[in-house]
């Protein structure tokens, strides 16, 4: 897998690619990244790359041409020309921003956005699959339509609020995603996660036993795997009821859980009633 990010502000890619999982990742070969300052493709000395929307409204949007130069430079190609969009405006000089070496790797370009589709642990797991993620990092209102247009495969909202950093939202879909490559992160580990199952993650404890007047649980300390394992599902089941009931609701009407989830479901739902019922 490897991550493209085309950034105003690319130190921030970088540093999160320098620490942890991901440097390893990288250093056993299993990810590879290039992040792209946009900026570098901007046309005057200022390195302008925003100016005032077409129409009036707040704010500013980023400037198609410096980003669709970026974009051709990592080997992306504009769906409505046949030639690069390289050179200069109007009047200028013309600039050639020669293309990075050309390859057979398919890219997926995703534009990080608040009005994208959801990402979702599924989408995670398709994006994964790519070969490349071309991550475009939007800033202030956001980009002109004509780059989404000729340039943009998947438009993607990390959730259901406004960042002022596209990269933030980058890093979201990098870490969610790279995790899923192959050897980078035990199986083992990734099957227990939250929705892997449909399910969130049940609660764990640690060393040590006591923490002031709070105990671990005692089925936890007995040994007995196939209790523990039991256990561990109710509690995944009570905290997905209390956290997240729509993954239930989802996960029942597309018949996803097995037939020990269901009656665990059932048994809880029947002591909710009870209860109702007393009180």
């Amino acid at each position: 897998m490897k991550y493209t990010a085309l950034s105003l502000f690319p130190d921030i890619i970088d540093a999160f690619m320098r620490h942890s999982i991901m440097a390893k990742a990288i250093e056993r070969g299993l990810v590879a990244y290039q992040s792209v300052n946009i900026r570098d493709f901007a046309f005057d000395r200022h390195k302008v790359c925003d100016d005032a929307p077409y129409g009036g409204g707040a704010g500013m949007l980023m400037l198609p041409e410096p980003v669709g130069r970026a974009l051709e430079y990592v080997g992306v190609k504009n769906r409505f020309e046949s030639r690069p969009l390289s050179g200069g405006r109007d009047g200028d000089e013309e600039t050639v921003v020669a293309p990075a070496v050309a390859s057979a790797v398919k890219k997926r370009v995703v534009y990080l956005t608040p009005s994208g589709r959801s990402f979702t642990q599924a989408v995670a797991h398709g994006l994964a699959a790519e070969q490349e993620l071309v991550l475009l990092c939007g800033r202030y209102e956001g980009m002109d339509q004509r780059i989404i247009d000729a340039y943009v495969d998947d438009e993607i909202s990390v959730g259901d609020y406004v960042l002022s950093s596209g990269e933030v939202a980058a890093l979201v879909v990098i870490d969610a995603t790279y995790r899923l490559v192959e050897q980078v992160i035990s199986p083992l580990s990734l099957e227990e996660e939250s929705f892997g199952r449909g399910l969130l993650e049940y609660p764990q404890w640690t060393r040590p036993e006591k923490y002031g007047t709070l105990k671990a649980p005692d089925i936890l300390l007995s040994g007995h795997h196939e209790n523990i394992r039991r256990w561990r599902l109710r509690k995944q089941v009570e905290k997905t009821l209390a956290f997240r009931p729509d993954l239930i609701k989802k996960g029942l009407e597309e018949h996803r859980f097995d037939a020990e989830t269901r009656k665990i479901i059932d048994d809880i739902a029947e002591m909710q009633r009870g209860e109702d019922e007393r009180n």
